[in-house]
């Protein structure tokens, strides 16, 4: 087989308490990284930031993609331009950088150490099929991780394998360089349904 498959249901993840809210560790990379030490190769969660000003945590050596997903959000970057962020809006940034939000929000994380590339887009499966293919193109690897925001939402790989994705859970789609391409079919569970997608896309 040329990719693997992990399901990660939200009954099954793990959140935590910082200084400014809680937060949600989806997935990390590899299985035994840990945050804590900065030892990962990156690192998807979620955040509740229940404060209306905080300071990030300084990460110098990652990459930062942040996304709005519910509520507003302005990030200030000492010594750069800022930016206010919305609903599925994002922004990239180093880890490195004095960073401090203002706005309470729910928000979507990507970490990538060096060596990782990636992306954060938005499906929203409203009527009929959303589908796509995945292809491992230059990278040795390829982790594709879709998480089910809102609704309810029926994932199928290669007409092979049939998941339901309920709200709050995460399916990671491991692909190595055996892999051509993979056919990946998203709809709504049920007719009268709609469901938001999160789609995480790394490359290393």
């Amino acid at each position: 087989m040329s990719y693997s498959l992990k399901i990660i249901r939200k009954s099954e993840q793990i959140t935590s308490l910082w200084s400014g809210g809680k937060t949600t560790q989806l997935a990390i990379y590899p299985a035994d990284g840990d945050y804590s030490k900065r030892d990962f190769k990156w690192r998807i969660s979620t955040a509740d930031v229940e404060v209306d000003e905080s300071l990030f945590t300084h990460l110098p050596g990652i990459q930062r993609i942040i996304m709005i997903l519910d509520g507003e959000m302005s990030l200030q970057y000492q010594g750069k331009n800022g930016v206010h962020l919305k609903p599925f809006e994002q922004d990239r940034f180093d880890g490195g950088w004095t960073t401090r939000s203002i706005g309470r929000v729910t928000d979507f994380n990507l970490m990538l150490a060096e060596g990782c590339e990636g992306d954060i887009s938005t499906i929203n499966v409203n009527d009929g099929t959303h589908a796509e293919v995945l292809d491992n193109g230059e990278a040795s690897k390829r982790t594709d991780a879709y998480y089910c925001f809102k609704g309810k939402s029926t994932m199928s790989i290669d007409d092979k394998e049939t998941i339901v994705l309920k709200q709050g859970d995460l399916v990671i789609l491991n692909i190595d360089h055996f892999c051509n391409h993979l056919n990946i079919k998203l709809s709504n569970h049920d007719d009268d349904s709609t469901a938001t997608i999160i789609k995480v896309s790394i490359f290393y």
